[in-house]
């Protein structure tokens, strides 16, 4: 099964339209447009019941001690962990491609609706969710995609990992507000075949990406 994008290339950065947060010369860093990218898929195994999809992020700090603090750096050398940028289940068999744009057009504070979405399917609650949660302007379920915002002082870049799953059931047998790990638990003993793309983004003028 093949995955590809009109919105970027396997390997190479997406574009900050595509990202939650973009460079900004006085502030650090500012809101961006946050759409979703484009993705088709091709080459789905015989007996595809639906499709899921996951957007992570490998490369998150562990700790976020020196997380956008001024004259510090988040060093390349501390362990990384998973952060969730969109999880979407239930997509039908018969769809081959999500359009740009189509599940997120910009940041919406408090996070976005859900679970139910578009194609009748599906989408989890991101890691934005946590992230936000002390904060009284942002916190709320963060439902859907929400793009790449990286620490603007981060030594290296972060990688956005979208994978798309062939399963052999037409809807997941999970429930309730779902993250990536009640998710991926989920798929195990249904994934026909997967494909993955990856993205590279960075905030930090130091690194680029």
């Amino acid at each position: 099964m093949q995955l590809t994008s009109t919105s970027f290339s396997d390997g190479e950065r997406i574009p900050g339209e595509f990202a939650f947060c973009i460079p900004d010369p006085a502030h650090h860093v500012c809101l961006g447009s946050n759409r979703n990218p484009q993705l088709a898929w091709s080459d789905v195994p015989t007996g595809t019941r639906s499709f899921a999809l996951i957007c992570h992020d490998p490369d998150v700090p562990s700790k976020g001690d020196d997380v956008n603090q001024e004259g510090r750096t988040v060093p390349a050398s501390l362990p990384r962990v998973d952060f969730f940028h969109w999880l979407l289940i239930d997509l039908p068999a018969d769809l081959r491609q999500i359009g740009e744009g189509e599940f997120s057009s910009d940041v919406t504070p408090r996070g976005k609706a859900g679970p139910h979405t578009a194609h009748g399917a599906r989408q989890g609650i991101n890691d934005y969710t946590a992230w936000f949660a002390g904060d009284n302007d942002m916190r709320g379920d963060y439902y859907g995609y929400d793009g790449p915002c990286p620490p603007w002082n981060d030594e290296i870049v972060h990688h956005y990992v979208f994978t798309l799953f062939a399963l052999d059931v037409e809807r997941l047998d999970v429930d309730g507000k779902l993250g990536g790990p009640q998710v991926r638990a989920a798929l195990l003993g249904h994934v026909l075949a997967e494909a993955h793309l990856t993205g590279t983004y960075s905030l930090n003028p130091a690194v680029g990406a």
